[in-house]
């Protein structure tokens, strides 16, 4: 027996299920997948490759190599990272897969750590591959061992989903025998499947489409989808994935009504159709957005009524929970989710002792010398800038856009526009940004604010260490205005004044605040003392 969160878990079973990489950008719920295999014994003497890559569609696309060579690879996100890697995600589905390919996405309800709540489920549907959804920590690692078998026998990757709350809970876990890994068995000289032509690619398609029977009938008879008859009819219940848990924590002696735990897709229209039939009423139980009920709506246009998200059921935003769902059966209950008012509020806040907030003090006081002076800023620590007592930016939209956010605005005439973003969010997608600036000979002036790891996330490594300023001089930007300094307050006045030389400099600078993360200080620190 283990004792893992569920993201452990999932690399557990990775592990076991015979992986030979894992490829993955930092993101919170899913950072600790590949964090434990990076730590692991058993993956260290399997050389299971594990080091982080730029970002997540670099990761898919590496992960679709490893497949191509005919072995397992699983490639880990948040789901806000699948927006990076659909281009690649979405085609995968066409070229198929050669070694176990699996995706693990992990969605974030309530948005504790992200900018929006996207249900990766619309994802999988639109690509038409096969999905898992686990309920608990025990189906998360046995449907990472499954979704493996799955995309070799089906010959396409799978994706695996799962949210914040089992992400980050821990239960007790029963391992199986360790499998081996693939052997080398690299696609043939000869194969086109990988060549997306318009031509092969039609063929590829239609193949796409005719395994979706198949697929389908894979969910009807999926051990994870488990249906169960009740005597009160008046109601059907449909819970998918973590969705089940709350439902039964309610009903532990069992439900009165027709359950269907649901958590392999594609939908099994076969049951659905079941209890369309038997049912006066649905209740569609789902973590996220209403993907399952929008579908059963159009199963039962003149059937029972369908109650879920949409029609005020449950809440049409944010995460379930066993309260919200008691509620949803007339089961009135004190909703001990909700913050008390003994507690105040305390709104997170950069490190005392961080690097940003030197730059961020600095940066302040030229800007303030412009009545039109913009900060656009970027996913990371230092968008808590935007929070008293800094309040120094004025957008954070996804992964790269304050560079391009900058250009646009400067390109609109805006004066002095200002871009702040992270050492490891700028190689991850603030670069392209920075290459069209510099083609546009754009009068902007970008601070990477550099702490040497990617630190939001608990300070995993970072792709542009050690190079960022020959990454942006191989971009374009003259040298003589990519000026490094160390935020410290002893240096305030000297930032001040590389700052206000920038500033006054038209075209394209680069500034690089640089200075180690103060929480990898201390954690390096303390590992000297050992």
């Amino acid at each position: 027996m283990l004792l893992l969160l569920g993201d452990e878990a999932i690399a557990q079973g990775a592990i076991d299920a015979g992986i030979s990489g894992v490829y993955a950008y930092p993101g919170t719920p899913s950072t600790e997948i590949t964090e434990y295999i990076q730590h692991s014994k058993q993956a260290s003497e399997r050389h299971i490759r594990s080091a982080w890559a730029s970002n997540e569609k670099t990761a898919m696309e590496a992960a679709l190599g490893m497949s191509y060579a005919g072995k397992r690879a699983l490639v880990c996100m948040k789901h806000v990272g699948l927006n990076v890697a659909a281009d690649a995600f979405v085609n995968s589905a066409i070229t198929g897969a050669n070694g176990g390919l699996v995706v693990l996405v992990a969605d974030d309800p309530s948005m504790h750590s992200s900018q929006n709540e996207q249900d990766s489920r619309f994802y999988s549907k639109f690509s038409l591959l096969p999905t898992f959804e686990p309920a608990s920590q025990q189906e998360a690692y046995e449907m990472t061992r499954a979704a493996f078998d799955l995309s070799e026998e089906m010959k396409l990757p799978v994706l695996l989903r799962i949210t914040t709350r089992l992400a980050h809970s821990r239960s007790g876990i029963e391992p199986k025998e360790l499998l081996p890994q693939n052997e080398l068995n690299v696609m043939d000289r000869d194969s086109k499947q990988f060549i997306l032509l318009p031509a092969i690619a039609r063929r590829s398609y239609k193949g796409l489409l005719e395994k979706q029977a198949l697929l389908e009938a894979f969910s009807e008879a999926s051990p994870y989808n488990v249906y169960t008859d009740g005597v009160d009819k008046s109601r059907g219940v449909i819970a998918c994935g973590i969705a089940y848990n709350y439902y039964m924590e309610n009903f532990p002696e069992g439900s009165p009504y027709p359950l269907y735990k649901l958590s392999q897709y594609p939908l099994p229209t076969n049951m659905l159709n079941k209890m369309v039939e038997e049912c006066n009423e649905l209740v569609i139980l789902e973590e996220g957005m209403p993907v399952l009920e929008e579908v059963i709506k159009g199963l039962s246009s003149a059937g029972p009524k369908v109650c879920g998200r949409l029609d005020g059921t449950l809440p049409r935003d944010g995460e379930l929970n066993p309260d919200i769902v008691a509620k949803a059966f007339g089961m009135e209950k004190e909703n001990l989710n909700e913050p008390s008012d003994l507690v105040a509020m305390r709104p997170p806040s950069l490190c005392q002792g961080c690097g940003h907030i030197d730059m961020y003090r600095a940066l302040n006081e030229v800007a303030a010398r412009y009545e039109t002076s913009r900060v656009m800023s970027d996913i990371g620590c230092y968008t808590l800038g935007a929070l008293p007592p800094y309040q120094a930016i004025n957008s954070c939209v996804d992964m790269g856009a304050s560079i391009t956010m900058a250009k646009g605005a400067a390109d609109a005439g805006l004066f002095p526009a200002v871009a702040v973003i992270g050492d490891s969010t700028f190689t991850h997608s603030g670069m392209t940004g920075l290459l069209d600036a510099v083609n546009d000979k754009s009068n902007i002036v970008v601070v990477i604010s550099d702490n040497e790891t990617t630190a939001m996330t608990g300070g995993q490594d970072s792709a542009g260490t050690g190079r960022l300023e020959a990454i942006c001089e191989g971009i374009g930007v003259d040298p003589a205005h990519i000026r490094v300094f160390v935020p410290l307050k002893k240096n305030y006045d000297e930032m001040v004044k590389t700052i206000q030389e920038e500033f006054d400099h038209e075209g394209v600078s680069v500034l690089i605040p640089r200075r180690e993360c103060i929480q990898v200080s201390i954690r390096n620190k303390k590992k000297s003392k050992k």
